[in-house]
């Protein structure tokens, strides 16, 4: 979670993924074919070409990788699983590269007080005769200003005495620490909550500049590559970012290792989805989601068990390198290499999965994925495309859509990530709440994928929604010293917002015409990065009111759970493959017919 629109649009790889099982979801619908109700000539009144008694059989369906799957190579068997379990390791290694909640977390500190004997940063934080030099807050002692000295009196570090302090206050020009396990005590960053945040919002701007470096090298290179160069590239940066010796540095190794090692996820992501069946493709699509969530569990294990920061990022990192050697270990995405026409390579693999899965395959279907069908030209004069910004313009009812989806992505984004990151902040156990927090995820993905096909697209998505918004804004009101309670709230919070997660490439796709799926649905996930940029300077809000981010998570909750309602449900609709059919969803018409 490159050029989205105008002709030229390059979906990112996971972009690809997720459209690719969001138009599997339903596998044995009927032939679509355009309502004769919208007055487009119904392909099922024509004369066959065939024979009758051929209909229904494999004559009358074109034979590609998908049909193969179904009827002989296995829809999900030992190759596929295995592909899964290789996969799963670099997925897990892609939440990595969120250690910045760690190495970059809020720090408690105060001003460091010369008059008093305080000249290093790591010394005692709690000393008897702070109340005489620093000003108390709502929280305690003040973070960012202390009592202006008297010139000339100075005290020591057991005795600071109220008679050398004045009453009126000063900025910090210095700061005491109370652990030194963050780059905000190495580079000294005290009171400078923005400049800190900037990390994450870093991270998500890089993940936003990856999508079309990661999009050409795989299309141009093969999956496997893409999957090798982009884990090589998360290890290398983030080992060097270890290393860092200012946070220029940091900050700077922060974006290039996102920018070029963030593709890791959606490589993975294509191998594990591209070669298993049509049934199976939604819970492929969960269980990778999941992975990515056991990973952020790792990153706060890891990071509880391994300090300094430093030494918790080279523990990360250094084992990433081992994935090189899955140039050797994986074989080539089938669809990739049958794109690129590299015929003899898809061969040995398909045989390969043919073997692995106890299976044939035939050479009737080994031949017709081989021999491609060409091009047919038709005698009848096509209609030149008019271009999607001048179809959703003329398009009341797009148009309204195009509106609407990227608000959903939005708020899914900025919501999903800023509970993440504000997790840190619950309690002084920030490992222990992060980790709740990325693991009440997974029965999130697994529930929206049981509920999706049974209530509909549109209470899973606007009760997840509206759920997750109830929870944000309760918690913000409830006391400090209610640890428990806070915690559970929180965590379903964060549920129903991954609910949501899981749920919206398919929705999305749902809503948008076959000619400009890809399209929309990029734009959508592309304006929605928007969230997940600004999610990480949520937590420098709460030096005005503790409640903020959750009341602005709900809010935006709230408003893109309506929106949702302002929407056809898409459950039991044909695909809409033209522009009539996307604006008759919601209609009798657009329901698939039941023979």
């Amino acid at each position: 979670m490159g050029s989205y629109m105008g002709g030229c649009c390059r979906l990112s790889a996971i972009d690809e993924a997720n459209h690719l099982i969001s138009s599997s979801l339903e596998p044995h619908q009927p032939r679509r074919v355009p309502p004769p109700s919208l007055g487009i000539p119904n392909m099922a009144d024509r004369k066959p070409s065939v024979d009758p008694a051929r209909k229904g059989s494999a004559f009358d369906q074109p034979i590609d990788l998908d049909h193969v799957l179904i009827n002989e190579l296995g829809q999900f068997g030992l190759f596929q699983l295995r592909n899964i379990l290789l996969v799963a390791i670099p997925i897990i290694m892609s939440a990595f590269m969120s250690e910045f909640v760690f190495s970059a977390a809020a720090i408690p500190h105060r001003c460091r007080i010369p008059e008093c004997g305080e000249v290093e940063k790591s010394t005692n934080y709690d000393r008897e005769w702070l109340a005489n030099a620093i000003p108390e807050s709502d929280s305690g002692f003040a973070s960012c200003e202390r009592f202006a000295p008297v010139t000339g009196i100075n005290g020591t570090l057991d005795y600071c005495p109220p008679n050398i302090f004045q009453t009126n206050t000063i900025e910090c020009d210095g700061f005491i620490y109370t652990r030194d396990n963050s780059v905000v005590f190495d580079f000294d960053l005290g009171c400078q909550e923005w400049l800190r945040a900037l990390a994450g919002t870093l991270s998500s701007v890089g993940t936003l500049l990856v999508l079309p470096i990661t999009g050409y090298v795989s299309d141009r290179f093969g999956r496997r590559m893409a999957l090798v160069i982009s884990v090589f590239n998360l290890a290398l940066f983030g080992l060097i970012k270890a290393f860092s010796v200012n946070y220029v540095m940091y900050l700077a190794f922060q974006v290039i290792q996102t920018t070029l090692g963030a593709g890791t996820f959606s490589s993975a992501y294509i191998f594990a989805t591209e070669f298993v069946g049509p049934k199976y493709r939604v819970i492929t699509s969960a269980t990778c989601s999941s992975m990515f969530a056991v990973g952020q569990v790792v990153l706060g294990g890891i990071a509880w068990l391994v300090q300094p920061w430093r030494y918790m990022i080279m523990t990360l990192h250094i084992p990433c390198f081992l994935i090189v050697s899955y140039y050797w270990l994986l074989s080539e995405s089938v669809r990739w290499l049958l794109s690129k026409r590299k015929f003899d390579e898809a061969r040995r693999v398909l045989e390969k999965a043919a073997h692995v899965n106890k299976r044939e395959i035939s050479q009737k279907s080994m031949n017709a994925l081989m021999r491609p069908p060409a091009a047919v030209a038709t005698a009848e004069p096509v209609e030149a495309d008019p271009g999607v910004l001048r179809t959703i313009i003329k398009s009341p009812i797009l148009l309204r859509r195009v509106c609407t989806t990227p608000i959903w992505w939005i708020t899914t984004t900025f919501v999903y990530y800023g509970l993440s990151i504000n997790s840190a902040s619950l309690s002084d156990t920030i490992y222990l709440n992060y980790i709740l927090t990325c693991a009440i995820e997974i029965p999130g993905f697994y529930t929206a994928v049981l509920i999706l096909d049974r209530v509909g697209r549109k209470p899973t998505l606007s009760g997840g929604f509206f759920f997750s918004a109830l929870c944000n804004i309760a918690f913000a009101f409830i006391p400090n010293d209610m640890t428990v309670l806070r915690l559970i709230i929180f965590l379903l919070g964060k549920f129903g917002i991954s609910m949501v997660f899981t749920s919206l490439y398919l929705f999305t796709s749902e809503l948008y015409p076959t000619q400009y799926r890809h399209s929309l649905l990029a734009f959508s996930s592309m304006i929605g990065r928007i969230g997940s940029i600004t999610a990480p300077l949520t937590p420098a809000l709460m030096e005005y009111w503790h409640g903020i981010p959750t009341v602005m998570f709900g809010a935006m909750g709230f408003l893109s759970g309506v929106l949702i309602l302002t929407q056809p449900e898409t459950l039991g609709t044909k695909m809409p493959n033209t522009l009539a059919e996307a604006e008759a969803l919601g209609t009798p018409q657009s329901k698939i017919q039941s023979n």
